[in-house]
């Protein structure tokens, strides 16, 4: 039998969805508080979720410890599978961590302008109070992790997917636990947003249906941007990065009922809809 016709297993090139988490100091100490700041409120909100370490925001004569920055993630409950970098490339391959090579979905990492202070954690999807991670493609078949695959089954089978351009994107199915939803301009949802579910949006999210799932709109820092549901029961909502979860619960006026979301004066505001 050949080889290639193997009936208990294959090796083929393919990619899976990742998340960023992209280095912008070498303070290690203020990069583990601020990430245990930002998800001690929300410990759940990427539990098991694969991560890439980005270190090409690092200038060429900064180096972080990138053992050190994997156990930080896993004391977060990320999955840390490997190490992105450009001309880091050469102390990067010396962790234990393999090099991969990442698909900006959203363009390529810029460096930070001349004279741009370093933050002290990564920040580009807006996700879970501004974030701590953006979105990428791990190549398999270069150098990506074997196994490399989060550990909730439908988490791992359902991608992000993402619109094609800054239209209005419209999804017409209810989404399961697992499933996950981006569009870059609005995003429209006709069915169910079941809990375990997310929907984000660079623009405006309409949910005509329960809303049990998360939802972030305005991702991109766009403050403007609003939620719509005709039914709120949701286990996050959040707006350019600004955002609430279940351990502060809804006032009675509005947990369950149609409603629209905005920032004012970086505050959610929820307000019930009047639809008659």
């Amino acid at each position: 039998m050949s080889p290639k016709k193997s009936p208990f297993f294959e090796l083929r090139s393919g990619s899976v969805d990742t998340l960023l988490f992209v280095v912008k100091t070498t303070d290690l100490e203020s990069m583990r508080a601020e990430l245990t700041r930002r998800f001690e409120a929300t410990p759940e909100f990427f539990a098991n979720d694969v991560v890439a370490i980005d270190v090409r925001r690092l200038a060429e004569n900064e180096r972080v410890p990138l053992a050190d920055i994997a156990q930080l993630l896993e004391s977060v409950r990320m999955r840390p599978v490997g190490v992105v970098a450009e001309t880091q490339q050469s102390w990067a391959a010396e962790s234990a961590l393999p090099l991969l090579e990442a698909r900006d979905r959203r363009g390529a990492v810029a460096k930070p302008a001349d004279g741009e202070p370093a933050s002290a954690s990564s920040a580009d999807t807006g996700e879970a109070g501004n974030g701590a991670a953006s979105t990428a493609t791990t190549a398999a078949g270069t150098n990506a992790a074997p196994g490399a695959a989060p550990l909730e089954p439908a988490a791992a089978a359902e991608p992000v997917r993402l619109a094609t351009s800054s239209q209005t994107m419209v999804v017409e199915k209810p989404l399961r636990s697992g499933q996950r939803i981006y569009a870059k301009g609005d995003l429209v949802v006709l069915g169910l947003v079941s809990y375990g579910a997310e929907v984000i949006a660079e623009g405006n999210i309409h949910i005509y249906a329960p809303l049990r799932g998360r939802a972030l709109a305005g991702v991109q820092g766009n403050h403007d941007a609003r939620i719509f549901c005709t039914c709120l029961e949701p286990e996050l909502i959040s707006i350019a990065g600004i955002y609430r979860t279940t351990e502060n619960p809804l006032p009675a006026d509005v947990l369950g009922k149609p409603v629209q979301i905005w920032l004012e004066e970086e505050k959610l505001m929820i307000e019930p809809l009047r639809l008659t």
